[in-house]
């Protein structure tokens, strides 16, 4: 019951911002149009103002965590109209700072010790300040500047209390809205949750920010502040202090005489490099985390901040959307439609011709403009949409990559208007293809991994004989669904394709360790090698299927 009169008050916020629509579905709500008067008077030019904008301001107005989860739900594209993600990602999380008297205290319980013991200088003014925590800079003793971010305090238990109040939000729009099944209201809400646990460990972020500096330890592209990890822990992170403006401030890096075509290219460059090289990349890239150092005239690079939402694809997922990236830059949409399928994000049962035009449809009017017009971000939501009629499975960490997608392209079209995402995309894409997937990686993968191989091989025949016997015995019930029998059949196929060729390869394996011993008594090398080219290639179709 406690919770009942918070969620009055989200009610006449919403009301006083005319949403009636989102109040009106949920029906603990309907009571309320017959006492709307007792609300007060919608706020000024609310009616001159779109959904969008309207929904923006009830959430600016309901406080941080109602920020936080608009933003998440900007991201969900998949869920919601365009018009409103738009708006929704506009969101700012500012709030007023907490005493520095707070934040130099909490810094001394955590690092115990006082901070004139700590640092040479240590300012009380934050230079930031956000819902979760807020910056402070200091000099360590050395002369090194840094900056602390502290979490705010009571933070846990005042999210803890929100989460709560979003959840019974989410469950009555689950139980109550038309529209429930698209948008999966506690799956957003889950979402929120997750991030909030995330960027509650500020250790957490400092490691994110120490791999991706690791990541591009030149510095030459993408500069990541380093991480004074004496001075961090779980409600404390102290990084190295860098300056530079907001990649947005088009006048700032005009007068610095900055080249902004050739700025905005790396970006792109950077960003697949992230995704494809390093399969670690900054998933909040908005211009307030991504600066750029006005130091640099002739080799301008980017300075990432704020390390608290960071993205990674599985190996498979990966590898299936770079080569959905390489199809649709080749405009092979059959291609992309069998891609789908292979990796398993739609049923083996889809029909690929029809979803071969329903791809061409999305894509053909597109490429009737100039490739610098073609927002490929745009498609790929698109294509997104359009995969989800035949029931595609869209994974979280695809969601996260969508939205940082669109990051990055309005990024780069800030700083270039006329920038050819393709252009600059297609090539390092095939590039960083090439060295992942090249014979040299493939052999350091295998000799990885041969170990663990070689362990598992023994069991293989058993496996498979308890597998037999179960279904002998009636252990392992069928379904009748012909989708998942169809899904079922084409596991099982590769299932069956993986094991020969992994036993194909332990005995080439086998075999080239013999002929290498026998060297003495026969001389040649190639058989040897042969086999063991051979007992690689089948490694590694294995491994792929």
């Amino acid at each position: 019951m406690t919770v009942v009169p918070r969620l009055m008050r989200v009610a006449s916020v919403l009301l006083a911002w005319r949403l009636d629509e989102i109040v009106e579905t949920a029906h603990l709500f309907r009571p309320l149009k017959l006492v709307r008067p007792l609300f007060g008077k919608p706020r000024p030019d609310v009616a001159s103002l779109s959904r969008g904008e309207r929904l923006r301001g009830a959430l600016t107005e309901l406080g941080p965590i109602f920020v936080k989860a608009g933003q998440v739900l900007s991201t969900r594209r998949d869920l919601v109209p365009a018009d409103i993600a738009d708006e929704l990602a506009l969101l700012q999380d500012q709030v007023p700072p907490f005493p520095g008297s707070e934040a130099r205290a909490i810094i001394e319980r955590e690092l115990k010790q006082p901070v004139t013991a700590l640092f040479a200088r240590f300012e009380e003014t934050a230079l930031a300040s956000a819902s979760i925590a807020q910056v402070h800079a200091a000099t360590l003793h050395d002369g090194r500047e840094v900056v602390l971010k502290v979490l705010r305090p009571g933070i846990e238990q005042r999210i803890a209390n929100d989460v709560a109040l979003l959840r019974s939000l989410g469950e009555l729009a689950d139980r109550w809205h038309p529209a429930a099944d698209k948008i999966r209201p506690l799956e957003v809400v889950a979402e929120v949750e997750k991030m909030l646990e995330n960027e509650l460990d500020l250790q957490r972020e400092g490691a994110s920010a120490s791999l991706l500096k690791r990541n591009f330890d030149s510095g030459v592209d993408l500069y990541v502040p380093a991480v004074e990890w004496d001075f961090t822990t779980e409600r404390v992170l102290t990084l190295e202090r860098v300056y530079g403006v907001s990649c947005d401030d088009v006048d700032a890096i005009d007068a610095a005489g900055i080249d902004r075509r050739a700025l905005a290219a790396k970006g792109v460059r950077v960003f697949y490099e992230q995704v494809f090289r390093d399969n670690f990349f900054h998933a909040d890239a908005h211009p307030g985390n991504v600066w750029v150092d006005l130091s640099r005239k002739d080799e301008p690079r980017f300075i990432a901040l704020d390390f608290g939402i960071m993205g990674s694809l599985p190996e498979a997922d990966q590898y299936w959307l770079a080569q959905n990236f390489i199809a649709l830059f080749e405009r092979d949409y059959q291609r992309i439609a069998q891609l789908h399928v292979d990796a398993g994000w739609m049923p083996a049962s889809v029909r690929v011709d029809e979803l071969t035009a329903a791809v061409r449809t999305v894509c053909e009017p597109y490429f009737t403009r100039p490739l610098s017009q073609i927002s490929l971000a745009e498609l790929v939501v698109k294509l997104f949409r359009t995969a989800q009629k035949f029931q595609l499975t869209l994974q979280p960490q695809l969601i996260l990559l969508q939205k940082t997608l669109l990051n990055i392209e309005g990024v780069g079209r800030r700083l270039d208007p006329d920038i050819d995402i393709w252009a600059v995309a297609h090539p390092v894409l095939e590039r960083i293809l090439r060295e992942r997937y090249s014979v040299r990686r493939t052999l350091r993968d295998v000799r990885k991994r041969l170990p663990e191989w070689i362990h598992a091989g023994p069991q293989f025949p058993e496996l498979i004989r308890d597998a037999l016997s179960q279904v002998a015995r009636g252990e392992r019930r069928e379904t009748t669904d012909p989708a998942a029998l169809a899904l079922r059949v084409e596991l099982a196929r590769r299932q069956r394709r993986a094991l020969v060729a992994s036993l194909l390869g332990g005995a080439l394996l086998g075999c080239a360790t013999l002929l290498w011993l026998s060297r003495p008594l026969f001389g040649p090398v190639w058989p040897a090698a042969l086999a063991l080219a051979g007992g690689i290639a089948a490694f590694a179709y294995g491994a792929r299927r």
